[in-house]
C-alpha cells in the first residue's frame, strides 16, 4: 500500500511538473505593435517644470503602465520649445503656456489637431517662514522677492502681471530674484534663500504648504497646452497618453493638485 501511494505521489508530481512546463511554453498574450515598439524605444515626454511632478502622479494611474517605457524630460517651457525647433526627439510636449504649442503648430511641427489645453495653472504668494494672509505684506517690502523669469517662464509672466495688477511691479523690480523656471523659484523660497515669492499653487498643495492664492483675475489665464510632435515615431501611443491626461478622472485629480481643469470657464473669463 505504501509503495502504491508512493507511486501515485510520484506520478502526480511528474504530471504537475509537465503542466508547469507546458504553461511556460504556452504563448503569452501578444503585445500590440504599438506596445512592442514602445518596449524597444521609450516614449519621450517633454514637460514644463511646473507640471513634472504632477505628470509623474498622473502616470502612476495609467492603465497597463508596466507595458510602456516612458521617459519624462523636464525644463522651462521656452527651453523645450527651442530644443524642439532644433530637432530634439520628443514625442509629446506639455507646455506651461499656449503660445509655444501654437508657434509649433504654425511651423508645421505637430500632429494635426493634437494641440489641446490640458489644464490652467494658478499662482500663489508664499513664504516658507511666515504665514501670508494678505497682499498688504507687499507694502513697504524691501527684501528680495522671487519669481520665475517672465520672459521665458509662463508662471513668471503671470507673476509679473499679478504684481502689476497690485501696483507692486515697479517698487519690487529692483529686488527681484528670477528663477529660470518655476521649480527653481519654488526652491529659492523653500530653502529660505529668498523670504517671499510667487510660486505655482500646485507646488504648495503637493508639498502641504499654505500660501495666499492669487485670484485668476489678476493675471492672464495660464492655459497649459499639449501637442504631439509630427516627428514622433509613436504617434498612436502618444495619442493614448494625451487622451488619458484629458479624461475626466485625470482632470479631477489635477484639480486636487492645484490646477483648474481644461474646461474651466473662470480661468478664461477671469482676466480684467
Amino acid at each position: 500500500m505504501t509503495t502504491l501511494l508512493s507511486l501515485l505521489s510520484t506520478i502526480r508530481a511528474r504530471l504537475l511538473a509537465a503542466l508547469c512546463i507546458t504553461a511556460l511554453l504556452l504563448p503569452t498574450p501578444q503585445l500590440s505593435a504599438i506596445e512592442q515598439s514602445q518596449q524597444s524605444k521609450p516614449l519621450r515626454i517633454a514637460v514644463a517644470a511646473n507640471f513634472a511632478a504632477t505628470l509623474e502622479l498622473l502616470m502612476a494611474d495609467l492603465p497597463n503602465k508596466d507595458q510602456f517605457q516612458l521617459q519624462i524630460i523636464s525644463a522651462a517651457t521656452g527651453t523645450i520649445y527651442q530644443q524642439i525647433k532644433h530637432g530634439a526627439p520628443f514625442d509629446i510636449f506639455l507646455s506651461a503656456d499656449a503660445l509655444r504649442p501654437e508657434l509649433l503648430e504654425r511651423a508645421g511641427l505637430i500632429l494635426a489637431d493634437s494641440r489641446k489645453t490640458y489644464a490652467y495653472g494658478q499662482i500663489a504668494l508664499w513664504s516658507a517662514t511666515d504665514r501670508i494672509d494678505s497682499f498688504a505684506v507687499l507694502d513697504n517690502y524691501h527684501q528680495h522677492f522671487a519669481i520665475a523669469n517672465p520672459d521665458t517662464a509662463p508662471y513668471g509672466k503671470a507673476a509679473q502681471q499679478a504684481l502689476m495688477h497690485l501696483s507692486r511691479w515697479q517698487p519690487l523690480k529692483a529686488q527681484l530674484i528670477t528663477g529660470i523656471n518655476i521649480s527653481q523659484t519654488f526652491q529659492q523660497v523653500r530653502s529660505q534663500a529668498v523670504p517671499l515669492g510667487i510660486v505655482a499653487y500646485s507646488q504648495l498643495l503637493m508639498n502641504n504648504y499654505q500660501g495666499l492664492l492669487i485670484p485668476t483675475s489678476y493675471y492672464q489665464p495660464i492655459a497649459q497646452q499639449l501637442v504631439i510632435l509630427k516627428s514622433s515615431q509613436q504617434q498612436a501611443l502618444a495619442e493614448k497618453i494625451t487622451a488619458f491626461i484629458l479624461q475626466a478622472n485625470s482632470q479631477e485629480k489635477l484639480q486636487q493638485l492645484g490646477y483648474l481643469p481644461a474646461n474651466t470657464q473662470v480661468a478664461i473669463e477671469g482676466h480684467h
